[in-house]
């Protein structure tokens, strides 16, 4: 039996070579995309913190009772419909926002041309019974008339010395133009403030707000912000009340309710109200001819 020596195979030797220069720009390149994918990523997790996780976070603790108030208003509010069913005016009455006590109450009186608000009476009385600041809002259609809306208003809603100027609570645009529904809402503003004598507080989102009412007509009429889970106003003009949540949660009332807060002192505040005392004497039919004149456009619109 033959035996052939193993001839051992070893691994081919690397030949050791000069290593490669990387050439300057090339590092400056790469470098420079390094930080701009840092700052992409970082940009983008800004965004989804700003506009997802803290509005969610803040809808979230609201929702479970842990409302968080924003800093700096310690004149706080809510408002109510139908929505809220019974409330309990005894225990609402005794309720804090945070550490601060309810000073005002808005509630829904009318909406359109013909709608009551099924709690309003009730509301109405029991507010002022029960000390607080009370005003009245309009839920406004632009599809009916503005002026007998205004009508409408004055004739189921009758503010008295020392109530809170009447709301026009105004949200939907009806399919109008934006000069259309400027004309619509300063009709109504301008019956129902002539016939109390004060200038009707404006309710709209902010974004409704800049896009329909922000021109110079409506510049003297106090705001009233919609703007919920912000930590703050991103508003950039004037606003007197700034409804900040719609998942308030308070003893006395079954349910969510809108929460609000006051931007100034109480006298400020004051300032505010009603400053006569108005009879039923002065309901609808001694508006003004310039008043009705307005409505020219919002007539044409039912």
């Amino acid at each position: 039996m033959s035996t052939q020596k193993k001839r051992k195979i070893g691994r081919p030797k690397r030949r050791k070579g000069k290593p490669k220069k990387r050439n300057h720009h090339q590092g400056i390149r790469h470098t420079l995309s390094q930080i701009l994918g840092a700052l992409l990523v970082l940009g983008v997790a800004y965004i989804i913190y700003i506009y997802i996780v803290s509005p969610f976070t803040l809808r979230w603790k609201a929702l479970y009772g842990m409302t968080e108030f924003p800093e700096g208003y310690s004149i706080r509010g809510i408002d109510i419909s139908h929505h809220q069913g019974e409330i309990n005016w005894e225990k609402l009455s005794q309720a804090t926002m945070g550490k601060e006590p309810i000073s005002f109450i808005f509630i829904k009186g009318t909406e359109g041309t013909n709608l009551l608000d099924d709690n309003f009476n009730d509301n109405f009385y029991q507010a002022r019974e029960h000390g607080f600041l009370r005003g009245v809002y309009h839920f406004f259609l632009p599809d009916k008339s503005a002026k007998e809306q205004a009508e409408f208003f004055l004739r189921q809603v009758h503010l008295e010395e020392g109530d809170l100027p009447p709301v026009l609570d105004i949200e939907i645009d009806g399919g109008l133009s934006d000069e259309q529904l400027r004309k619509a809402a300063l009709t109504w503003l301008k019956i129902v403030g002539d016939h109390y004598g004060v200038k009707p507080i404006i309710y709209a989102n902010y974004k409704f707000k800049l896009r329909y009412l922000n021109t110079k007509e409506f510049e003297d009429y106090p705001y009233w912000i919609a703007h919920y889970y912000v930590d703050k106003v991103e508003y950039k003009g004037p606003w007197k009340f700034w409804q900040h949540t719609d998942a308030g949660r308070l003893p006395g009332i079954k349910g969510y309710v809108d929460l609000n807060i006051y931007n100034g002192s109480f006298y400020d505040l004051q300032q505010l109200l009603i400053q006569e005392d108005f009879t039923d004497a002065q309901v609808v039919g001694s508006t003004s001819r310039d008043s009705i004149n307005v409505d020219s456009l919002s007539d044409r619109v039912r």
